[in-house]
């Protein structure tokens, strides 16, 4: 019998290893990027096209390579960084393990020129699946500029996995913003299909974060500091007052590494209790000074897990740094009760006319609760436009009716008007056969959810305008993904137009959604989108968010008016069992089930 096991090809194991750290263009671009920094540049560019599928490079004014490392560094597990495994342990570069450059090489074509500044001539490299096609010298500047085209050309089956251009290009944006934020001090620019994204100039921690986020005033970020025999932090929070309702401006750096830790991330956001939503997320840059003894770099293969030596005690310096810098520059507000009804008069006697009360002082951290207001008819008529049968799913096209066979109820199973709202939550009818329990958010989200698919199929919603238009602020990434949704977004009734870089202008909003903070309407909009990675359709993940976002909530009382049609709306519903989350709007329970409650 022969032998089986045999050793791979080396053109296999680096497509094997590819399949580890290249997962897509972004890894390309951190890879290459960290090499850069590696290198001891002080400038370093970065262009792509259509998503970095076809076209990626670096250039950067680094050391270059000679002739020998620059066909060197192709092969796999070649590296300049460490000679023993010891030293994996105390590895302060950004790579190490000599995979990465083995990896691109193998699932793409490669351009490579690169010159020291002692040389007289720079050295030529083209490569295609790990083979070299050719190696001359040519005239270059010093440094070294990396093409990485046709990206997954060998492979079909991962190249068709990858996402659209401008998801992919957010991705790559993502990778860009980490390096920069680690390395102020190094220009860096970024140019996407021609356009300018990022023009960065050297600068300090605080401008590079300025330039990056577009934060208008100081006054946004507070700078925290501390030294510990353990560990070091520094680095920038967000006040409370202007925490955002989207991820993504949450950043962690172990000896300037971007590193994602949800334990850490816990620790910060833990300091933020009481001071904002649970809808919001503060922003945060810190960086960490830690023994590299202390930590292992070596665990995950794109190396943006860290393991600590002692994490818990980490997690504990963190929670009091940010605690510390909040403290510094607010007073702890004492509880004060902000509600009307705590200045009721229950002796039922009128105070003296020379005795008044104050309003409450209000609380700086506390994010204003629109439900803590009573609802009065006047809201309930302007929230119920959507509801009118103009613009309801009542008014469906043909194939969209109802089928009978799927409703809950049917044609003598008549909803009676003897109903009553349970605990501003649930809505409880009679019915012929027993009892109607309907979960009012949920059927309100059921009703909008059907209403947004059939305007962005059929009938656009029309948008109500303000009187003054509303600009909102974007990140880079947020705006590709926001150009990306436009055209529907304007189909679910939002007048929205650009207006330059990175920035909107907000005319006009949907009825139902018509309210002051135009940026946090946005921004809940973009963040429930990215999150909703479970449905592929892409109105349909538009169409739960807006519904979601619209819906009645519970606590909210409704009249004998409003719960009826809501009732009726629900039941004109293609799907009224469940809403769009896949929760269940109603629960009938029959005469004899109740009975048996009772041992009937």
């Amino acid at each position: 019998m022969s032998d089986v096991i045999k050793l791979l090809p080396d053109h296999v194991a680096n497509q094997i290893a590819a399949g580890e750290v290249i997962q897509r263009p972004a890894s390309v671009v951190k890879e290459l990027l960290e090499n850069a920094v590696d290198a001891g540049s002080t400038d370093i560019q970065l262009i792509i096209r259509d998503g970095g599928r076809p076209f990626i490079q670096i250039i950067d004014n680094g050391k270059g390579m000679s002739p020998t490392d620059a066909r060197l560094c192709w092969e796999r597990h070649a590296t300049s960084k460490i000679s023993s495994a010891e030293e994996i342990y105390t590895i302060k570069t950004m790579g190490f393990r000599g995979e990465a450059l083995a990896s691109i090489a193998s699932v793409s074509h490669v351009e490579l020129k690169t010159k020291r500044a002692d040389d007289n001539i720079g050295t030529l490299i083209y490569i295609e699946a790990t083979e070299v096609k050719k190696q001359e010298a040519v005239s270059f500047k010093n440094g070294t500029s990396i093409i990485v085209k046709n990206l997954f050309f060998n492979i079909p089956a991962r190249r068709n996995f990858l996402k659209s251009n401008p998801v992919e290009t957010r991705h790559i944006i993502d990778e860009f913003i980490r390096v920069s934020l680690a390395n102020p001090i190094i220009a860096m620019s970024m140019f996407n299909n021609d356009e300018e994204v990022y023009i960065l100039k050297s600068a300090n921690h605080k401008q590079r974060i300025i330039d990056i986020f577009g934060i208008k005033t100081e006054e946004q970020i507070l700078q925290v500091e501390e030294q510990t025999t353990i560990v070091n932090v520094l680095g920038f929070i967000g006040k409370p007052d202007f925490a955002r309702k989207s991820r993504g401006e949450q950043f962690f750096f172990v000896n300037n590494r971007f590193i994602k830790d949800a334990y850490l991330n816990h620790a910060v956001v833990g300091a933020y209790e009481n001071l904002i939503s649970k809808e919001q997320f503060p922003f945060y840059v810190l960086f960490i000074e830690i023994n590299p003894a202390q930590i292992d770099v070596n665990i995950h293969p794109t190396k943006t897990e860290i393991k600590f030596e002692d994490e818990k005690a980490l997690y504990q310096i963190l929670r009091a740094v940010v605690k510390k810098g909040l403290g510094q520059h607010y007073h702890v507000p004492l509880f004060e009760p902000s509600s009307e009804d705590n200045f009721l008069n229950l002796s039922g006697k009128p105070l003296p006319s020379d005795q008044t009360v104050s309003s409450p002082k209000q609380n700086p951290f506390q994010e204003r609760n629109i439900f803590t207001k009573p609802a009065e008819k006047t809201d309930w008529n302007q929230l119920y436009e959507v509801l009118k049968p103009k613009d309801t799913v009542g008014t469906l096209s043909p194939f969209e009716k109802r089928n009978e066979q799927n409703l809950s109820l049917d044609e003598t199973e008549t909803v009676t008007k003897n109903i009553i709202q349970l605990h501003q939550t649930f809505i409880i009818s009679q019915i012929r056969t027993g009892l109607l329990l309907i979960d009012q958010q949920a059927a309100h989200e059921r009703i909008l959810y059907e209403k947004y698919l059939n305007a962005l199929a059929y009938d656009p919603i029309l948008s109500q305008q303000k009187l003054f238009p509303k600009t909102v602020s974007l990140n880079s990434s947020d705006e590709i993904l926001m150009k990306e949704l436009l055209p529907d977004i304007r189909a679910l009734g939002f007048d929205i137009n650009e207006l330059g870089k990175n920035t909107f202008v907000i005319n006009g909003v949907p009825a139902e959604l018509n309210h002051h903070d135009e940026q946090g309407l946005v921004e809940y909009i973009l963040e429930n989108y990215k999150q909703q990675t479970q449905f592929p359709g892409r109105r349909e993940r538009i169409s739960r968010t807006l519904a979601k976002r619209a819906s009645i909530k519970a606590g909210t009382k409704l009249n004998n008016e409003e719960m009826l049609l809501l009732i009726d709306e629900l039941f004109a519903c293609r799907e009224p069992n469940i809403s769009p989350d896949g929760k269940a709007c109603l629960v009938k329970m029959s005469v004899d089930e109740i009975g048996k409650l009772f041992g009937k």
